[in-house]
Formats: C-alpha cells, sequence, structure tokens
C-alpha cells in the first residue's frame, strides 16, 4: 500500500467514526429523545424571544427543564419567578452598550444605578447583574481597563455585601463596533485590577469565536474570570445545530470539566420557524 493509499483509508476511516457521533447528538436533538443531564445549568436570553409572552415563555422553558430566564429588567424578575424560574442575569442601569465603565463622565450615574440595583437583585434571587467596558471612541485600551476599574471598584463593597456578581460582557467589535472589551486577555487582566470576586466576565462564546477562537483552551484558561457563559452559532448568531462552525457538546464538556457551576445562557436567534421547538433542540444540544 502507497502512502496516498494509506491516507485515503485512515481518512475515510475517520470520517465513519467521526459521523456516527456527531449525528446522533443533533438526530437525538432534533427528536427530543434526550433529558436533561443536571451538569448544565440552562438559562436562555428573553431578546430572542421578543415576540413571545413572557409568562408563556416562561412556562415553556420550564417545562423543557431550564433553570433561567436572563437579561431581564427588574418589573420582570417576578413573572419568571411566578414560572418557578431563576432570573440569572438582570439589567441595572437603562444605558446600553456604548456608554460604559471606561469613561470617568459615566461612572457618576453608574455608579448609583448599580448601588441602588444591587440589593434589589438579592432580595430577588438575581445572582448577575451585567454591565458593559464602552467604546473606544479613540481611547487607549489601557486608559479604559484604568477608568473601568475605578468605576467598578466603587461598587464592589455593595456587591460583595449583598452577595451579587457585575459581570462585563465580552463582545466582538466588528458586529458592535468600536467595543473595548473584545478580548479574554483584556477582562481578565480588568478582573485581577478590580480585584473582587464579585466582579467576572460574561464570556459569550459567539463574540469571542469571531474575535480569537480557540474557544475551548480559551474558556479553560480564563475560567477563574467567567461568571457567566453565553452561546450562540457562528456565522448569524442562530442555532447550535449542523449548520454553523462549532461543536458545542465538545465545548460543553470542556465547561463541564473545569468545575463551572454558573449558567450557559442560549442567546442565539432562531432561524427555525418554531422558535421553542429549536431552543429546545440547542438546550439538548448542550446538555452533556
Amino acid at each position: 500500500m502507497n502512502r496516498r493509499d494509506m491516507i485515503g483509508k485512515v481518512a475515510g476511516a475517520a470520517v465513519v467514526t467521526a459521523a456516527t457521533p456527531l449525528n446522533s447528538v443533533f438526530a437525538s436533538a432534533a427528536e427530543g429523545t434526550a433529558k436533561l443531564k443536571g451538569n448544565i445549568r440552562h438559562s436562555v436570553s428573553q431578546w430572542c424571544y421578543g415576540d413571545i409572552p413572557l409568562e408563556e415563555f416562561a412556562r415553556a422553558c420550564k417545562d423543557m427543564g431550564l433553570e433561567s430566564i436572563e437579561l431581564l429588567n427588574e418589573k420582570d424578575w417576578a413573572v419568571v419567578k411566578k414560572a418557578g424560574l431563576k432570573c440569572a442575569v438582570g439589567y441595572a442601569t437603562d444605558w446600553g452598550i456604548p456608554k460604559g465603565f471606561n469613561r470617568i463622565e459615566n461612572h457618576e450615574k453608574l455608579i448609583a444605578d448599580y448601588e441602588a440595583m444591587i440589593p434589589k437583585a438579592a432580595a430577588a434571587g438575581v445572582p448577575n447583574l451585567i454591565c458593559f467596558s464602552g467604546n473606544r471612541e479613540g481611547q487607549n485600551d489601557n486608559e479604559g481597563m484604568i477608568n473601568c476599574a475605578k468605576g467598578l471598584r466603587k461598587i464592589m463593597p455593595t456587591a460583595e455585601k449583598y452577595g451579587v456578581t457585575i459581570i462585563m460582557e465580552l463582545l466582538n467589535s466588528y458586529g458592535h463596533k468600536d467595543y473595548q472589551c473584545d478580548k479574554s486577555a483584556w477582562g481578565a487582566a480588568l478582573c485581577e485590577m478590580v480585584g473582587s470576586e464579585r466582579f467576572k466576565l460574561l464570556y459569550d462564546i459567539y463574540h469571542m469565536q469571531i474575535m480569537e477562537g480557540n474557544i475551548i483552551e480559551n474558556i479553560t484558561n480564563h475560567m477563574p474570570y467567567i461568571g457567566h457563559i453565553h452561546t450562540g452559532g457562528v456565522p448569524g448568531r442562530n442555532e447550535l445545530d449542523e449548520t454553523q462552525e462549532l461543536y458545542y457538546p465538545a465545548i460543553m464538556n470542556a465547561i463541564v470539566k473545569t468545575g463551572y457551576k454558573g449558567f450557559v445562557g442560549q442567546e442565539f436567534v432562531p432561524k427555525q420557524k418554531d422558535k421553542l421547538e429549536s431552543l429546545k433542540k440547542s438546550i439538548l444540544i448542550c446538555d452533556v
């Protein structure tokens, strides 16, 4: 047997071996035959299903076995609680992504908003409040990090007192043009600078695949700084099935292996007509 024939036979065998588990994962998810194993704490971002009334959506999520619906304002926390669910991540301010802690002039409002909302989140059982770095707008990344740390340190005593974690989301700076917290290493360095267990990162797999790839190694290496995780298919931020480039069962197994005990929030935008069925399929794909 020559080298070409040998390579062909080995490659063919590898394809057959690899195809079986891959296809079985997506097939069982599509059929809804699996039951949740309890190794992943499943959550979902409400904004991806905004056309479904929250009470109806909460009942459906509860039936699927999810533990949480996230990215909710204070007025909606009681709605999901009534359905027997948690809100894993809440909002603390009405300011969006571009205006964050990287500008000193933003600190007065942001600090006031978080100081007011942290005790409310604790009382409602909301473990995390999301925050953002803000956009660069020509600012040096080191200056932005220092400014973020200055503002965040001021709310850490309250966060520590009430046991609520402030999580800064890692976003890609192409879709969210000019966003500053766009790399794992930058976010980890900020965590070190803030110096509190109540400040961590929201590691968004979709965004970080776009920015830096190497998802499993980056999650593993930065896990001490990660307080929450988001999913999403790449490209397009759609379903986590065979139409996208990431193999989520392997990613989820790596997350479990680290000992991570936080939530994994589905944050993909369904393309399928039946959005709830699409969510159920993606939950099962991630349930390792």
